[in-house]
């Protein structure tokens, strides 16, 4: 991967991830602050919202973390990382997800070229840093889209996410 064009894909991809987390914490703040609706979940098998939630905002943080750091070696701790920083509520956990989102998109914008460049191990994956922020993005919008499935059950709204939904038009 060329130095251009490893800026080039991070350009593209900081951008559409900021437009993601900004979609994210509008669904998280869309879950009752009651605990008994929190607590909701599909099947026996599925996570409670509010652990669907903070799996959601607490890996996309820690994974992303892994990028500028060019090791994903902290993933071994993701329990550790998500019972350190768990918040009180939804809206701790909504505001949490957007100042930590920022503060490590701010650390991957800092990169060099050479280190977006630098391929890291991730499971079976070995490749540049900077296409991890793919990785990040569909974890997001996959776990946004199970939990917007859970608002309504609950009681809450869908708010709009990339059109408008049966409960909120367009940019909520």
């Amino acid at each position: 991967m060329t130095n251009d064009v490893a800026i080039a894909i991070r350009k593209f991809m900081v951008g559409r991830l900021k437009n993601e987390v900004k979609t994210t914490k509008k669904v998280i703040q869309a879950i009752p602050e009651d605990k008994e609706k929190s607590s909701y979940k599909h099947d026996p098998k599925s996570r409670t919202a509010w652990e669907l939630a903070w799996h959601l905002a607490g890996v996309d943080v820690h994974f992303l973390e892994g990028i500028p750091e060019l090791s994903f070696a902290s993933m071994a701790n993701e329990a550790e990382f998500l019972k350190k920083n768990e918040p009180q509520t939804i809206a701790a956990m909504a505001e949490w997800y957007e100042k930590e989102m920022e503060r490590v998109i701010d650390r991957v914008n800092k990169m060099t070229p050479e280190q977006l460049a630098t391929d890291i191990e991730f499971f079976m994956y070995k490749q540049p840093a900077v296409e991890y922020l793919g990785f990040v993005t569909n974890h997001s919008v996959h776990h946004r889209g199970e939990l917007a499935t859970y608002l309504r059950p609950m009681g809450s709204k869908v708010p709009s996410i990339y059109g408008p939904s049966a409960d909120e038009g367009f940019g909520g």
